[in-house]
């Protein structure tokens, strides 16, 4: 069951590690023409997987920030992970031991969270490690890349890789969308609402990081009061 788990996991991730190669990519050049060394950059990515927190922590290293300010932006953008981790404690085992829990949450982006909510049944921390194997050196080894090749790549090829995360989510969410007509709910309720987030006066001004909060709040809740799971379906493995 785990070594399953744990394939099926790897082959999984084959796609989120691929798309993160080239997502990374970007953050190594960036690192590097502020300033970073080589290594810098790629020990910060190694340690953090999360392309929003990186990219803003490296304008704050870039602008001399305090860490106060360091801090309190990384929790600001990166508190989602902890709604993911809630949830998907309660699609993991009940067994599941808390080490391998507290493994799993380290691991969660937001491309790991969005296919392991999206599998059948109970979901084991093998399945999480597999995805992981993929997504960490991924996102590590292209940040290796780009921080090596410096500024050899033209400005239109970095704006393509930079755009290349947002065709690999898609592909992670429009299956289960299809099948569920609860996921599609919510999927289109959060673009209704990011989008509001964006262009009325005042809402526009709110923080990237507490939009992604709030969004998943209003999301979450209203499809979980609608589309309720029955207590059978909650207990089955």
């Amino acid at each position: 069951m785990k070594n399953e788990s744990f394939k099926k996991g790897i082959k999984d991730g084959i796609p989120i590690g691929l798309g993160y190669l080239a997502v990374s990519f970007t953050f190594g050049m960036m690192s590097v023409s502020s300033g970073l060394s080589i290594w810098q950059a790629v020990l910060i990515s190694l340690t953090n997987l999360t392309s929003a927190g990186q990219f803003a922590g490296l304008d704050i290293i870039v602008a001399g920030g305090s860490y106060w300010e360091m801090a309190l932006t990384q929790l600001v953008i990166n508190l989602r992970y902890c709604l993911m981790s809630f949830s998907l404690s309660q699609k993991m085992r009940r067994d599941e031991p808390w080490a391998h829990r507290y493994l799993v949450a380290f691991g969660i982006t937001d491309e790991i969270f969005g296919v392991s909510a999206s599998q059948e049944g109970k979901v084991s921390a093998f399945y999480n490690y597999g995805a992981m194997c993929m997504a960490i050196p991924g996102w590590t080894l292209g940040t290796l890349l780009g921080a090596i090749s410096g500024s050899l790549l033209p400005d239109f090829i970095m704006s393509a890789l930079g755009v290349a995360i947002y065709g690999m989510f898609l592909a992670v969410i429009i299956p289960p969308a299809k099948k569920n007509k609860a996921v599609l709910l919510v999927v289109v309720a959060a673009m209704a609402v990011s989008t509001l987030f964006a262009v009325v006066p005042g809402l526009n001004k709110v923080s990237s990081g507490f939009v992604i909060i709030i969004t998943t709040l209003v999301t979450a809740g209203g499809a979980a009061y609608l589309c309720p799971v029955k207590e059978d379906e909650v207990h089955e493995s």
